[in-house]
């Protein structure tokens, strides 16, 4: 069983719902990321989600695409990402899945990257441009190793798709809430919750929504219908108007208990 789901039959245990915070990994340095995984554990996050930086990021939108070309001026790949999970599991336990893509990650490594993946700490992965028709031999090379693989439902996912995603996701569904990239937005689609409702009736797994989620107010409201929220490009945006702070750290800190309400 991996930490994540543990961390869910944890939650439902509790009574409660996720909190997943999106950073991306090297901004604005990879000693600052450390920090900052280990503050938003601090703050509350059930799941973290660690981006690694790519050069054409199609899911990301401005936000996280500024954040990878600062942090890809250092350089910072899979490999330098590894390391740096490998010593945050010295005092963290919260579950890290790292966000990618396919390139990065088998330019790190085409043979044994789940076991490598394990090794370092990392307990799922989620490669967005990865499509499950094609993603039979990498979700096996993955639970051979107890990695979980998360896949996306989009909103325009029919019920036969969202049927063969959901037989190659492990740990947690995550649901698009928009079409289109990730970024801040003031207010979710109204039929978000109808496709969370769709994801469960093909599988038991928990179903976290993403997207667009920025404010208290949207993470309540998601958590009324999912299992968790996932906020990214708000977090990202934070890191970006600190960059040059002594307490950019606290501030994302911060906010991350602010949103986690």
């Amino acid at each position: 069983m991996t930490r994540i789901t543990e961390q869910f039959n944890k939650l439902k245990i509790e009574g409660r719902k996720g909190f997943i915070p999106y950073i991306t990994a090297g901004d604005p340095d990879l000693a600052t990321t450390e920090r900052l995984i280990l503050a938003l554990a601090e703050a509350g996050a059930d799941v973290i989600e660690l981006g690694v930086p790519f050069s054409d990021p199609m899911a990301d939108g401005p936000v996280i695409q500024r954040a990878s070309e600062r942090a890809l001026l250092k350089p910072v790949g899979v490999a330098e990402v590894l390391p740096m999970v490998e010593r945050i599991r010295q005092t963290c336990e919260v579950p890290i899945v790292l966000f990618t893509y396919f390139n990065p990650l088998m330019q790190f490594a085409k043979q044994d990257a789940g076991k490598k993946l394990k090794a370092a700490g990392v307990d799922g992965v989620l490669i967005t441009d990865l499509i499950p028709e094609e993603a039979e031999s990498f979700v096996a090379e993955m639970r051979a190793a107890d990695v979980d693989t998360i896949f996306l439902v989009a909103p325009t996912s029919t019920d036969e798709r969202i049927k063969l995603i959901a037989e190659h996701t492990s740990g947690f569904v995550y649901v698009v809430a928009r079409t289109g990239v990730t970024g801040v937005r003031e207010s979710l689609s109204l039929a978000i919750g109808g496709l969370v409702e769709r994801v469960k009736q093909h599988t038991s797994l928990p179903v976290a929504v993403g997207f667009g989620i920025s404010t208290p107010e949207q993470v309540r409201e998601v958590c009324g219908y999912a299992d968790a929220a996932v906020v990214g490009s708000r977090l990202v945006l934070e890191i970006e108007h600190n960059l040059d702070s002594p307490q950019l750290v606290e501030r994302v800190a911060t906010l991350a208990r602010e949103l986690k309400g």
